[in-house]
């Protein structure tokens, strides 16, 4: 199993950056897929990236370019660099473990999220 906590959420002008992290703990965590999910107010579940462990990434279309991800096995973290931030880049985000992949079906264990919050 892992377990997952994250962190540095908060609330940022637009333009502004901020840096997600998530920790993990577990003994599946290196082996595992850590995706980023977020959930606005009233809409569904959406992907936001995700690293293998072999440190392969995808991303959104909506956050490509801006939104990094990577990860240090050594200490069971994973970070999500968010830059040039906006308005709608507002609402829980959540670490999730599993299979690589954008959908969170393929994601077995989940965090209980960060609120992120970009004023205009």
């Amino acid at each position: 199993q892992v377990q997952l906590v994250e962190s540095g959420g908060g609330l940022v002008q637009a333009g502004g950056s901020l840096r997600l992290s998530c920790t993990a703990s577990g003994r599946a965590f290196s082996n595992s897929a850590i995706g980023w999910f977020r959930q606005a107010p009233g809409k569904e579940r959406e992907f936001v990236a995700t690293i293998g462990w072999s440190s392969s990434t995808t991303y959104a279309d909506a956050v490509k370019g801006r939104f990094t991800i990577s990860r240090d096995n050594a200490n069971a973290l994973v970070y999500l660099q968010m830059n040039s931030l906006k308005p709608e880049d507002s609402a829980v985000y959540y670490c999730a473990a599993g299979r690589y992949g954008v959908t969170y079906s393929r994601y077995d264990y989940w965090g209980q999220g960060t609120q992120v919050t970009v004023s205009s």
